[in-house]
């Protein structure tokens, strides 16, 4: 217990180190920008494969469960609510902590054991505004793009499944999701639940990999634990934000 709260602590002062790195400037906008292409634009892809799919397997399951209960013309009220209050956001963050967090682990913790970060330090450039602090602003305006390019393709998928597939009318299914879905209470609260976990996703990733032991063990450590430990945090965040807000 005391060990928890004492890598609880020393994460804190971590992320207060990293806040107090951001400040505006031409090589740290340049160095963000590079870092979001790397992190954000190159992610699209899986996550948007991954969200086709999970809508594909719940317009399938939940047409078959409504039709139990004759209400299969609430298939795109079901997708809506699903997708953006819980799936979506949960979902998105974990492919995101796998593909991106994996990666920023894996790259501060290879510098770590080449030891680029000490030779940032002893020419007098603070490793964390250079080299963390870029990845983990990045993380945080990336997440929630991601997070509504998952729940598009998912809702999209949800289309072709029931409407193109077991012949649920067209216009039922975008009519429920237009009625059902709230701007503030289903789509802002998604986006809010998206920038907590990118938060958490690259404040973890980027803590794991900074404080990697200077060995390639080390490295593959770190980046091991950053998925498992993102995974988790996001899993135990989307609780407590799920408590809150609804």
């Amino acid at each position: 217990m005391a060990e928890m709260l004492a890598s609880l602590g020393r994460i804190g002062l971590f992320l207060l180190r990293v806040l107090g790195a951001i400040r505006p400037g031409h090589g740290f906008v340049r160095d963000t920008a590079a870092q979001i292409y790397s992190i954000g634009s190159r992610s699209v892809s899986i996550v948007a494969v991954g969200g086709a799919f999970v809508g594909l397997v719940l317009a399938l399951q939940g047409y078959r469960t409504l039709s139990t209960f004759g209400a299969g013309s609430s298939l795109g009220t079901l997708l809506g609510l699903t997708l953006y209050r819980e799936l979506g956001p949960v979902l998105a963050a974990i492919l995101f902590c796998g593909r991106a967090g994996s990666a920023m682990a894996a790259e501060l913790g290879l510098m770590r054991a080449t030891d680029q970060i000490t030779a940032l330090s002893m020419m007098a450039i603070d490793p964390v505004r250079k080299v963390v602090a870029p990845r983990f602003l990045a993380g945080v305006i990336s997440l929630p793009v991601l997070t509504m390019v998952f729940c598009a393709f998912a809702i999209l998928g949800g289309y072709v499944q029931g409407v193109l597939v077991l012949g649920l009318d067209s216009g039922f299914y975008w009519s429920s999701l237009q009625q059902n879905i709230d701007l503030v209470d289903d789509f802002g609260q998604s986006i809010v639940k998206s920038i907590f976990f990118g938060i958490a996703t690259t404040l973890i990733a980027t803590y794991a990999g900074y404080h990697a032991p200077p060995t390639i063990e080390g490295t593959s450590i770190a980046t091991t634990r950053s998925v498992v430990m993102g995974s988790l945090m996001v899993l135990c965040l989307d609780f407590i934000l799920s408590a809150t807000l609804y």
